[in-house]
């Protein structure tokens, strides 16, 4: 795993973007694997400012995002559709009809899973997936467990991440405690992996990154054994 410290969130927004933006130069129909949170919200700004500048161009890019709450629409406000829409999408010139967000209304959450990672099979596999860290570890939603699931899913979230979460909502009561996600599974079949960190908060998981051991009771550390991984985090996250 490569490890790149930066500065401070802003360094570390912009080295993301610029190795999105070089893959998508380099392979203007790539697939990419796409997260939420506040994370990477500077690097969405910083690839959008690039498309603006017209220095690369998402026409031809397939997106599939990592997970969705459920049950939530994708126009309400808190949904993971909405902030791609808001965040990036809105401001490219991606073919939205070649984004994609698990359904979290979804009758069938397994079967919808399977169809969703069939999906990504189909489209040729993600070239690059973007992950942050969940402070007690997790990626997308994969929380710690003695057990994970391979494929996507539907899951339950721990108290601690729907605590981390609630800041986004008007009470911790409005966070949704499920939501369906791509499983390890569907997460390490990506040909490249880049995971940001950014803060003190991120920094025990950071350091979990690090010795020679895996644990699903810290899913990151699984990333280990994928051969592409890169981590790009500040300062904070670094040295705690």
């Amino acid at each position: 795993m490569k490890i790149i410290v930066c500065e401070n969130y802003d360094e570390m927004s912009k080295v993301g973007a610029d190795i999105i933006a070089e893959l998508v130069a380099e392979k203007p129909d790539c697939i990419l694997g796409l997260a939420t949170g506040s994370t990477p919200v500077g690097m969405y700004k910083e690839l959008a400012a690039k498309n603006k500048a017209g220095e690369i161009t998402f026409k031809d890019v397939t997106s599939f995002n990592l997970d969705e709450y459920y049950p939530l629409a994708p126009d309400h406000d808190q949904s993971y559709r909405y902030f791609m829409n808001h965040n990036l999408f809105d401001h490219i010139d991606i073919d939205k009809t070649r984004t994609h967000v698990p359904d979290g209304l979804a009758e069938d959450p397994a079967l919808m899973g399977k169809n969703y990672d069939a999906a990504i099979t189909a489209a040729g596999g993600i070239d690059l997936q973007v992950l942050g860290l969940g402070p007690n570890g997790h990626i997308a939603f994969n929380e710690p467990e003695k057990e994970l699931y391979v494929g996507t899913h539907l899951t339950s979230l721990t108290d601690s991440t729907i605590e981390a979460n609630s800041r986004f909502f008007a009470s911790k009561s409005d966070v949704p405690t499920k939501a369906v996600t791509m499983g390890i599974g569907s997460i390490m079949q990506a040909r490249k992996i880049i995971v940001l960190a950014s803060g003190k908060g991120k920094h025990y998981v950071v350091e979990k990154m690090q010795d020679d051991r895996i644990t699903t009771e810290v899913p990151a550390t699984l990333l280990k054994v994928h051969p592409d991984v890169t981590l790009i985090c500040d300062k904070d996250a670094y040295n705690g």
